[in-house]
Parts: structure tokens; C-alpha cells; sequence
């Protein structure tokens, strides 16, 4: 097997690799957060939130948490990929 890191200098390496144990943990502390309620999104969660089937409080504070997460995952990927992408036109 190849190894990924192999023509990547060390610093581009430890980059991606931050990046993407955070874009692991984002993604695991969201699913803490959502199965806590047994929702598989934060949409899912708020439509539980509306229809009164979990109490408003925390449900809405773990809604709007799972939403951060879920924001700041994307920014992390989309920093992936563009670090990817720079490094593969090196």
C-alpha cells in the first residue's frame, strides 16, 4: 500500500492531518449531540423540537450546537480540500 503522506512535506502533512482530526471530532461531538435525541440532523432534531415531541429546553441549546458543528465541519473540509488541491498542483 502507498503511503499517502509519502511526497507531502512534513508541515503540509501535520496540516492535514489537524485538519482532519478535527473534521473527526467535529463530525463525532455532533453525533453525540444529535443521539442524544435519536436525530440524524439538526434538522431533524428541530422538526422534533416543533412538532413538541422533546421539550424546547436544552433541545433548541443542542439544536444550535449541533448547528455549529456542522458549520465549522464544513469550513474544515472545504480547507481540506483546498490544502489538497494546492498540494497536488505542487
Amino acid at each position: 500500500m502507498a503511503n499517502f503522506f509519502e511526497n507531502i512535506d512534513p508541515a503540509s502533512a501535520d496540516e492535514i492531518e489537524q485538519l482532519s482530526r478535527l473534521n473527526y471530532e467535529l463530525r463525532e461531538n455532533a453525533r453525540a449531540v444529535l443521539g442524544a435525541y435519536g436525530a440524524d440532523g439538526d434538522a431533524a432534531l428541530l422538526d422534533l423540537i416543533r412538532d413538541g415531541a422533546v421539550a424546547e429546553h436544552p433541545a433548541y441549546e443542542h439544536f444550535l450546537a449541533a448547528r455549529i458543528l456542522a458549520e465549522t465541519r464544513e469550513t474544515v473540509r472545504t480547507l481540506l480540500d483546498e490544502r489538497l488541491k494546492e498540494i497536488n498542483r505542487s
